[in-house]
């Protein structure tokens, strides 16, 4: 035991570092978050503008954890007041007031944990009082994003000053099309470097069966047109009336829905004329059996079913200037096929069977488009497909992702992410009273597609994940459905077959391909159930050990590298719960293989156990530093130590995990493919990372395992997220230019293991107190070393 007269100098960098970690704990626990300011309008006031950025405050809150908080400032003016139950609300802005502009500016400037402005512009707002915002925007002295609802072309002189002003003041620009930016180039005085193009976001639906929807709101049987949103002139609503009488004579069971009440500001000044010309005119025409009003304001989730539930979208804005839409892109991003004026929005998106245009006011133009999508349903669900493609990425979640790397950008405001909620809905859904479905339609169950052991196993593993940290007895039923699947596939001398049909008949494929592979994923799933066996019943985790050891012995001619690993991995849960020489012998066979096919292929610049990279790269180190805990062999630890080093060099940059390849691979001194990333890869990564950090406890595999999974949350080369937090599915794959759709089991799987796997790392709101905890825990370690 140290003595106290030699700590003064001997241990003073130790009391330093002390003192610093002390010094981090109080500022965590009295930590105030940056906060950014939003002038918007805001609900329950009733406008788009409104809608908007409360949906977009949600996604930013709902999307990151401990980076900042949000405050709105709410617009009103002396016609329209409103008491805000919100406690974002911070602000209220009278536009029709000038003094109030000055006390805001002034609260602004003065308040230092603002660190940045963001403001929802739209003339309209603050047509009474535009000398006033001016200056308002000039005394504000911080950092200022300006997103631009819309943006008129070939301005007078008036209005090019007005928004020029805004351009040189701003430090920051968003719009939401191409073409907005491309007005502001050209049109106005601005550098398209200050232009951000952030589409208008648009809700992830779990595209629930329309007929299904039809039946719940009474529609049965009909082919549902639909237009929403409050309603005014400006929609031009009587363009689609005198248009229906020659749907109808094609389609007569076609019902209208026009969704949304009167717009407040023209009830306030009209009363109900313009609906009341709507209603004149359908008795005029006769077609009160083929009309439908939903006279209030929609709720979100009422809404979306009733646009999922919709034959063919219709929007007919009258405005040629009107730059973007949210209704138009609800109705995209609920499967809609769309037939639209050609406002901006429309043409950018509509282009290549994605939807119709028509002439703005031309009735005969859209009964023609809206006749053909009616008789060709093929049509419609090309439309619907390549509109979901087109539209996934303005999800309120990306959205998100791109307002708030802009903003931490200007704000100096550091991002990490929330980890969404667990949200088993998908692969329950894939999952039959047999096992888990292979593959789906976005993220409707294909049962064509068959059965797989890889994908059962996997799920088995997943859902004892779950149920060893969450106790839910309904796993149970799952892990018993996946474990008669894997039985199924095992045949009675130990051999597993992989690929069974939806007739339950095993496929040709099974002849065609080296099984190795999927016998080493049940054996790994296997083994995992038997080391639960302390939470599991008991009739499962025994049957588990009696198949484990039913093909344990057939395991010792497989040479396959990763068929090995996943042996490995298997073993080694098996010998948590079950000791006997047998493991031992085995994990010591493979280890060896692998060490030995290593030292065969490593050179000074290629650290790897074969010439090239592939798929399920960082089981092999894994598998073989598994081996190192069971045997205290350090030759195991140090090849997996320089080959996983080595393979995060080739799959990791400073901001963001990039894996092989799923095009071509990556071969010793080939050229690497850029694009074709896979969620198996980074789910199988981060179990890796997890396991070397708990073995080496470096910090930089905890920061690569947080950097990894927020590749599932937008932290990619799309900025996109690639997991469906509506659905509880994950996306296919990453492309070069796009995200695959579907949500098969494979993905689904794959991102709930690393979603369990991250759990108690970072990403959730009480990691502020467990990394409270970390700190204590070093401050009271350091301290021990002074005695």
């Amino acid at each position: 035991m140290k003595t106290r007269k030699n700590a003064g100098k001997k241990f003073q960098p130790y009391n330093s570092l002390i003192e610093q970690l002390a010094a981090q704990a109080a500022d965590a626990d009295n930590k105030v978050l940056p906060e950014i300011l939003v002038i918007t309008t805001f609900p329950p006031r009733q406008c788009g503008i409104a809608t908007y950025s409360q949906d977009l405050i949600k996604a930013l809150n709902d999307h990151y954890v401990d980076s900042f908080s949000i405050k709105v400032c709410a617009l009103e003016n002396k016609n329209e007041k409103h008491t805000y139950s919100d406690p974002a609300v911070k602000y209220i802005l009278d536009v029709s007031d000038p003094e109030s502009y000055n006390q805001l500016a002034q609260a602004i400037n003065e308040d230092d944990n603002i660190k940045v402005v963001l403001m929802q512009h739209e003339f309209g707002l603050v047509h009474e009082s535009v000398s006033n915002f001016n200056f308002f925007i000039n005394d504000v002295k911080k950092p200022l994003a300006v997103v631009f609802h819309t943006v008129l072309p070939g301005p007078n002189d008036e209005l090019r000053a007005n928004v020029q002003h805004i351009l040189d003041r701003a430090d920051s620009l968003i719009v939401m099309t191409n073409n907005a930016s491309d007005i502001l180039v050209r049109d106005y005085i601005v550098n398209r470097n200050k232009i951000t193009v952030i589409p208008h976001g648009t809700h992830l639906v779990a595209h629930t069966d329309k007929n299904e929807l039809k039946r719940k709101y009474g529609f049965e049987g009909r082919t549902i047109l639909s237009t929403f949103g409050l309603l005014s002139a400006g929609k031009s609503i009587e363009t689609t009336l005198d248009a229906l009488p020659a749907v109808i004579s094609n389609t007569p069971d076609v019902l209208f829905l026009i969704i949304g009440k009167t717009h407040p500001t023209v009830a306030l000044n009209e009363g109900e004329v313009y609906r009341d010309s709507l209603i004149a005119k359908i008795t005029e025409l006769g077609i009160e059996e083929n009309v439908k009003f939903i006279n209030k304001y929609v709720d979100l989730d009422e809404l979306l079913e009733y646009l999922q539930l919709t034959d063919v979208y219709l929007f007919t804005s009258k405005d040629p200037n009107q730059a973007v839409s949210g209704t138009f892109s609800y109705a995209l991003s609920c499967g809609c096929p769309i037939v639209s004026t050609p406002i901006p929005h429309a043409k950018e998106v509509l282009a290549g069977e994605t939807g119709f245009t028509f002439d703005f006011g031309n009735s005969g133009q859209l009964a023609d488009r809206i006749n053909t999508l009616l008789s060709d349903e093929g049509l419609r669900r090309t439309m619907v497909l390549n509109g979901l493609h087109k539209i996934i990425h303005t999800a309120w979640e990306n959205s998100a992702v791109d307002h708030a790397k802009l903003l931490s950008e200007m704000g100096g405001i550091k991002l990490e992410y929330r980890n969404p909620a667990v949200n088993l809905n998908h692969i329950k859904a894939m999952t039959t009273d047999f096992g888990m479905l292979q593959f789906s339609q976005l993220n409707r169950p294909d049962p064509t597609s068959g059965y797989t052991l890889d994908d059962n196993a996997r799920a088995m593993i997943a859902m004892t994940q779950y149920y060893k940290q969450y106790k839910d007895p309904e796993a149970l039923r799952y892990i018993n459905i996946y474990l008669d699947f894997v039985e199924f596939c095992q045949f009675k001398d130990g051999r597993f077959m992989n690929y069974v049909d939806i007739n339950r008949q095993f496929t040709t494929q099974n002849k065609n391909e080296n099984l190795e592979d999927s016998a080493g994923r049940a054996m790994w799933a296997l083994g995992y159930v038997v080391s639960l066996s302390n939470i599991l019943p008991k009739d499962i985790t025994d049957k588990a050990a009696a198949m484990f050891q039913k093909s344990l012995s057939l395991t010792k001619n497989i040479y396959s590298t990763r068929a090995m690993a996943f042996v490995i991995k298997g073993l080694y849960y098996y010998n948590r719960k079950i000791k006997d020489a047998d493991t031992l012998i085995y994990i010591k066979l493979f280890a060896d293989r692998m060490v030995q096919m290593y030292r065969h292929e490593a050179d000074a610049e290629w650290k790897w156990f074969e010439g090239y990279l592939t798929y399920a790269n960082s089981v092999l180190p894994e598998a073989l530093l598994l081996c190192y805990t069971i045997t205290n062999d350090e030759t195991y630890r140090d090849v997996a130590k320089e080959a996983f080093d080595f393979l995060i060099s080739q799959t990791f940059d400073d901001e963001s995990i990039r894996i092989i390849s799923n095009k071509s691979w990556l071969h010793r001194g080939g050229e690497r493919e850029r694009y074709g990333e896979q969620p198996i890869d980074v789910a199988y990564t981060i179990l890796a990372l997890r396991k070397f950090h708990d073995i080496f406890k470096s910090e930089e595999y905890l920061n690569k395992m947080e950097m990894a999974f927020n590749w599932f949350l937008g932290n990619n080369h799309l900025q996109q997220i690639i997991y469906n937090p509506c659905t509880g599915g994950c996306f296919d794959g990453l492309e070069e230019h796009n995200v695959n759709l579907n949500q098969g089991a494979e993905s689904t799987v794959s991102y709930l293991m690393a979603r369990l796997t991250i759990t108690k790392y970072f990403g959730n709101a009480d990691m502020v107190y467990f990394r409270r905890k970390q700190r204590a825990a070093k401050i009271a370690a350091l301290r021990s070393l002074e005695f």
